[in-house]
């Protein structure tokens, strides 16, 4: 197991805290927001243990262009995998909404910008896909049932190739 491996052990309990639901929300985004700029989007704090990327949609109500830095799981196809989870509050996050109003968005993985096509992981896709998520994030669907809710899953394409969403250490 490599360093990501042994970290992702060790912080995703912590992630999964009352404390850290507190905090989380307001801290990591800000944090996200500095590396992101600093690095010109090549670096974000997530994507040091989990692969990550910068969604930008456009507002479901507002038409404006919005930017969420979020973490995603390869599909193993090609694509990504999604989940709405928002740190287990009882509101969907407002980009889930956006995708499901446009689902075309941007991706911004490790600072390259690549065009996504948005759809809803199927009720009977959930399981295999939660199942993917929680293979590299233990816990991880602890979110949804300590939110009450259910939450959105995604899965994102591209035509891009190669993709940018491959498994890590596949070329």
């Amino acid at each position: 197991m490599g360093i990501r491996g042994r970290l992702r052990r060790i912080i995703a309990p912590i992630t999964r805290t009352r404390a850290f639901r507190r905090i989380g929300p307001r801290a990591l985004p800000v944090a996200e927001r500095i590396l992101r700029r600093l690095t010109g989007g090549r670096v974000l704090v997530s994507d040091l243990l989990v692969p990550s990327l910068v969604l930008r949609t456009v507002g479901a109500k507002t038409g404006a262009t919005r930017a969420s830095e979020l973490m995603y799981t390869p599909d193993g196809y090609g694509g990504a995998i999604i989940a709405g989870t928002s740190f287990a509050r009882a509101a969907h996050p407002g980009w889930t909404a956006n995708l499901a109003a446009h689902p075309d968005a941007e991706a911004i993985v490790r600072g390259r910008r690549y065009p996504v096509r948005a759809e809803r992981v199927a009720d009977e896709e959930r399981d295999a896909a939660w199942a993917r998520i929680e293979a590299q994030w233990p816990g991880y669907r602890a979110y949804e049932r300590d939110s009450g809710r259910t939450v959105r899953l995604f899965r994102l394409t591209t035509d891009a190739v190669p993709s940018p969403f491959r498994e890590r250490g596949r070329r």
